[in-house]
């Protein structure tokens, strides 16, 4: 068979021959190069192994009985250079015993060849082997190819699992608000009335009380003044009014409750670029969690003076919250959770959002954001919130810095341009 490989010197196939033997490593050269390959030479198994990794030959022709190391040690040693495949391997062996041919493969060698050499044999045999290797090669690369557009899927589909259960979320959020705010309408329409009866009541009692002294009938007095006693009434003037106050603290904050979940749900704009406070989603996002974050942290607010953004306001809600979940998650007793905001030069925004918890270890940090990775307990995480945050984040041209110390907390920083290019391009 003639020689089937190119004659461009960058891309001839190499090969690396190992031998102590002149006269073989000639004749092993002159098969070779007939073949249009390019030889390396070495003279023992040290020299070998240092060619081998500084050509990185496309193949090994290696002899096995040499001075010093042996074939065998040296094609152990090129294994262990390249976990895997690596590299073929072609033992050259005067020693046709099936002891040394096992031994050869359990060395890890490719094939092998048997001495003296045969010129014609030997091409054959480089040529099959190379083109296996090649094919082998190629099949690995689009095995790795397809693994990599399957995992792209695989986040591709658990991100818009994430979006839909996110909308659905959504309104359901809107879908309580609108069913509590019917209740609490009527409830605080009632408190008000049923306060303004009290104080008609307690108007009647007072006038009563005028004419207490006025009564002559013993036993009608004394009737009176046991109920009075008995009721207590400067106690139920003094009660029922604070108990009204508190009752309507209440449903006030039922109120905001209800707000903030409408805030965060947004139902309806969430692929429309609108003018935001960043403040008022994060206050609203607080509250949605603050079940969370209460047990587990005291929260400190330092913000500055921000101007409304362009931005999917829902989205960013997202961001926050995961954010924040994961703050309250790393705290173990009891810490802090600091919320602090900034200008950079009017064209950007800053969030940042730091707790006080057990931190983020070196080698995770760089990680962090990658579909899937947790270092939560099986179950307790999907390790897709900071991977969809990122994403968000970059969508709104801005981006998320983190800075951990171990024992001590974690610091996320979440910066944002002030108006967006795209926003106004998709109106």
């Amino acid at each position: 068979m003639s020689a089937a490989f190119t004659s461009n010197e960058a891309e001839r196939p190499s090969v690396l021959v190992i031998d102590d033997e002149p006269i073989q490593r000639r004749l092993a050269r002159a098969a070779i190069e007939r073949c249009g390959m390019h030889v390396e030479e070495a003279t023992d198994g040290a020299s070998g192994l240092e060619a081998f990794e500084r050509e990185r030959p496309d193949l090994v022709l290696l002899d096995v009985v040499m001075p010093g190391m042996d074939g065998f040690t040296v094609c152990t040693r090129i294994r262990a250079l390249e976990p895997g495949a690596g590299t073929p391997v072609l033992i050259m062996t005067g020693l046709d015993d099936t002891a040394s041919i096992e031994r050869a493969y359990e060395c890890g060698a490719t094939d092998f060849i048997t001495k003296p050499i045969r010129a014609p044999i030997l091409g054959h045999r480089l040529r099959y082997i190379l083109r296996s290797s090649r094919a082998e090669q190629a099949l690995r690369k689009s095995n790795d190819q397809l693994k990599n557009a399957n995992a792209e899927l695989h986040e591709t589909r658990n991100q818009l699992l994430q979006s839909e259960k996110m909308a659905s979320i959504g309104q359901l959020a809107a879908g309580v608000a609108h069913e509590i705010n019917n209740p609490i309408g009527y409830v605080k329409s009632n408190l008000g009335s049923l306060e303004s009866y009290l104080q008609q009541v307690f108007a009647v009692i007072a006038t009563y009380e005028q004419a207490h002294a006025a009564i002559e009938d013993p036993e009608a007095l004394q009737r009176i003044t046991a109920a009075r006693t008995s009721a207590d009434l400067e106690f139920l003037a003094e009660d029922v009014f604070a108990l009204m106050a508190e009752s309507r603290e209440g449903i006030s904050r039922v109120s905001k409750i209800v707000q903030d979940l409408k805030d965060f749900s947004h139902l309806g704009s969430d692929d429309e670029w609108a003018r935001a406070d960043l403040h008022e989603g994060l206050d609203s996002t607080v509250n949605i969690v603050n079940n969370e974050i209460r047990y587990k942290a005291q929260l400190v607010r330092r913000y500055a003076q921000l101007p409304e953004i362009e931005c999917l306001p829902s989205q960013l809600n997202q961001v926050f919250m995961n954010i924040l979940v994961n703050a309250a998650h790393s705290i173990e007793s009891h810490g802090t959770i600091t919320l602090t905001s900034g200008v950079r030069a009017d064209e950007e925004v800053w969030i940042e959002i730091s707790d006080t918890g057990k931190g983020i270890a070196p080698e995770h940090l760089n990680r962090i954001f990658d579909p899937f990775f947790t270092t939560k307990p099986v179950g307790k995480g999907t390790g897709l919130g900071l991977s969809l945050s990122y994403g968000i984040v970059q969508k709104h041209r801005g981006r998320i810095d983190v800075h951990s110390e171990v024992g001590r907390g974690t610091t996320f920083r979440v910066t944002l341009p002030v108006r967006q290019p795209v926003a106004a391009a998709t109106r």
